[in-house]
């Protein structure tokens, strides 16, 4: 199967007016789905379906709560866990899919819209096309020019911490990566676990090898390597495993019987003293608290790039190609692409950013104008490794690869030479 070509992501929100949202989003098909409150039953479209993977509770309520305004129709959601999401998200598409799924932006939706599993709605976007910035439109657009994707929400990537922890300790951000080994040390020495991790689900572990092969690879060789154009054998890939491998005395230990939600309460509970993660990570932190909550961007490693790239997820919505009411589901999306419905997102989930550029970031926290700060410097800007590379590479190899890496970090080798195996089967 051809792979797609790489997508330009250089400056991929400079110069937007307003920024993303996080929640982790995706639809799926099993079980009988569920009214979403809201959606007049006696609207003139009849009644949507909506396959959504936002099952934790602060994204989940976001989402009924857009719901709400929309009047066209009934909205019939039906919600699965993330992860269980994602690994059937193949065989969803070809079975009976909703009319209406969470997704992801850039290649994860170029790759089903090229097996014709996704609805074109270019004439969507020539409807809402003026409320956002061409990179978020080249991001929803697939390999043939036509676009599949409506952008709701992202967040950036960084790392986080509780701002009354390290005013107590002295503690600042640190700008290399011998600063960080030198915080984490000292972080120790306090009786503090110095970097709070987790990858029971698979994914996590993917942000800290984004970060990592970014800053000591760059960008361009990072999505090569996404794309199978790399060798995973080559020595600069080592070389990330070799430096993740260093700072693993520092994390937390066990991490492959911990979730994402568990790693972050430590960090609200003040028994971590930070965490690589999505802003999302703000959702497990109670109300209160949230004002305590910053984040620097990842250390530089290599001075040829510095800072320069991060990882700014965005979520969204598409149309299923075997959509029962199409006319229904283009309705709903174009509801949701709305400032209005953005808006209700970022208001009551603290971890995300509004992709239109009309959207009112009046109302943004400390923390969510420093997020949109932070993508609006960024030169470079990955989706996350399982969004830019194939679906099947990221499941199939990658997460049993990291957890394996996570469980036994000295046996690099194999394990490397063993992805690249796999690889060479996928990206043929």
């Amino acid at each position: 199967m051809d792979h797609q070509p790489p997508l330009t992501r250089r400056s991929l929100f400079l110069g937007a007016a307003a920024f993303g949202v996080p929640a982790i989003l995706a639809g799926c098909g099993s079980g009988s789905p569920s009214p979403a409150p809201g959606g007049s039953s006696s609207g003139g479209l009849g009644t949507v379906t909506l396959g959504s993977n936002a099952s934790d509770e602060v994204p989940k309520k976001s989402l009924e709560a857009q719901i709400k305004a929309f009047t066209q129709g009934a909205v019939k959601v039906n919600t699965v866990d993330h992860n269980t999401f994602q690994e059937n998200i193949n065989r969803y598409l070809r079975g009976t899919p909703d009319d209406v799924f969470t997704w992801f932006a850039g290649y994860r939706m170029q790759f089903f819209a090229e097996q014709g599993l996704a609805l074109d709605i270019s004439d969507v976007w020539r409807d809402i096309g003026g409320d956002f910035t061409q990179a978020f439109k080249d991001q929803s657009t697939g390999v043939d020019g036509k676009q599949y994707f409506v952008p709701s929400t992202y967040y950036p990537w960084a790392v986080f911490y509780r701002k009354s922890v390290w005013e107590e300790k002295g503690y600042q951000p640190p700008k290399t990566l011998d600063e960080l080994t030198a915080l984490a040390r000292k972080m120790k020495a306090d009786g503090l676990i110095p970097i709070a991790f987790a990858d029971k689900d698979g994914w996590p572990a993917m942000g800290t090898f984004d970060i990592l092969n970014m800053r000591t690879n760059g960008y361009d060789f990072h999505i090569q390597l996404m794309q199978g154009k790399q060798s995973w054998t080559d020595p600069k890939v080592r070389q990330v495993f070799d430096t993740w491998r260093g700072l693993m005395e520092y994390h937390q230990p066990a991490a492959l019987g911990r979730t994402w939600q568990e790693a972050a309460q430590s960090l609200a509970q003040k028994k971590t003293g930070m965490y690589l993660l999505g802003m999302f990570v703000a959702q497990q932190f109670p109300e209160a608290d949230r004002d305590d909550l910053d984040f620097f961007t990842f250390p530089e490693i290599n001075p040829a790039y510095g800072t320069d790239s991060i990882d700014a997820p965005i979520d969204g919505y598409m149309v299923s190609a075997k959509a029962k009411n199409v006319d229904g589901a283009k309705a709903l999306i174009k509801q949701l692409a709305q400032a209005s419905s953005q808006n209700i997102a970022t208001g009551l989930d603290p971890g995300t950013l509004a992709s239109s550029s009309k959207a009112d970031t009046s109302g943004y926290s400390a923390l969510q104008k420093r997020g949109a700060e932070l993508v609006s410097q960024a030169k470079h800007i990955a989706q996350f490794l399982d969004r830019d590379t194939r679906p099947d590479f990221a499941s199939t190899v990658m997460i049993p690869s990291l957890q394996s890496f996570v469980g036994k970090p000295d046996e690099i080798d194999p394990l490397l030479a063993s992805i690249e195996k796999q690889k060479a089967t996928i990206f043929r």
